[in-house]
């Protein structure tokens, strides 16, 4: 009795910090209240925390070789974060870094310095066997010449992927795949029979098939005419709208560059340029004050 009436004596607070037992507290009529205030509270801090973390977090990334006994920087010590869901794209001349960049991201590569996140986790500390675990659920591939298996069809080479995570629904999620990108005719010919865009379209729906959160695309119309280029392009951006994936192009094609919601400009392996719907975001580019027009002087 004395527990109820010191319950009953004391101010509302919420359910988990007020005193006595669960069974007095379900008569409380703030009860569910503070329940669902609470639950709304977890929920905003979870997401808050969530977005907190991009999804590719570059922090003084570097890579250094060797050449003629003498270091060669690829890239210098650069910071980079892409949040989830965003389209971006790596643009700059030969040999500024971009391929280096991706390889990176992809785990292809060990930097020579900085750390490397990719979906809150840090792939720099990862061996062989983990990063090779990690790149086949949550990343895609696309390259710029394809990388089909030969001796599979295209729908097998689309298959691959799914096999390898032993998903039992291989077959008709390769079937839906290839008739997403327009190639459920040509499902049983080989890499050999089909044209370069057919080509790279099987290898975008391989990219896609594990349903993988970040797809990195190395150059993926180089070597396509204009045409299939915009076709290859076309699906890209579906994909990207359809399935909220971060996607991450290396490529000296401009239309991609316009499609991409964000363009990262590399030259020597520095960062010169970060542009955001057409506005400058990133520290290593800087903008253009408008030129005034000389006044001309009164004369007295």
């Amino acid at each position: 009795m004395e527990a109820v009436e010191d319950v009953a004596q004391r101010p509302h607070c919420p359910w988990f910090c007020k005193p006595g037992r669960m069974d007095r507290t379900l008569y409380d009529p703030l009860y569910f209240v503070n329940i669902a205030l609470f639950s709304r509270a977890l929920s905003v801090h979870s997401i808050l925390f969530f977005l907190a973390f991009p999804m590719i977090h570059l922090h003084q990334v570097s890579k250094v070789v060797a050449s003629g006994g003498r270091p060669l920087p690829i890239l210098h010590p650069l910071s980079l974060s892409i949040p989830s869901g965003q389209f971006v794209a790596v643009m700059g001349p030969s040999g500024s870094g971009k391929s280096t960049l991706l390889g990176l991201m992809a785990g292809l590569d060990r930097p020579s310095g900085g750390t490397i996140s990719i979906h809150r986790q840090d792939i720099t500390l990862m061996d062989e066997d983990a990063l090779a675990r990690f790149r086949g659920k949550t990343l895609g591939f696309i390259f710029q010449t394809f990388h089909l298996l030969p001796s599979l069809t295209a729908l097998e080479n689309v298959r691959v992927p799914l096999e390898i995570q032993n998903d039992p629904g291989a077959g008709p999620q390769a079937e839906g795949l290839l008739k997403a990108v327009g190639l459920a005719p040509r499902a049983g010919h080989y890499p050999a029979q089909l044209s370069g865009g057919e080509q790279q379209r099987v290898a975008v729906a391989r990219a896609f098939a594990c349903r993988p959160p970040v797809i990195l695309a190395d150059e993926p119309t180089g070597n396509l005419d204009s045409a299939n280029g915009a076709v290859v392009m076309e699906l890209l951006t579906r994909f990207h709208r359809e399935r909220g994936v971060t996607v991450v192009v290396v490529t000296h094609d401009p239309d991609i560059a316009r499609a991409a919601q964000r363009v990262i400009r590399l030259k020597d392996g520095r960062v010169v340029g970060d542009d955001l719907n057409g506005k400058k975001t990133g520290a290593g580019s800087k903008a253009k004050k408008p030129k005034s027009s000389p006044t001309k002087k009164k004369s007295g």
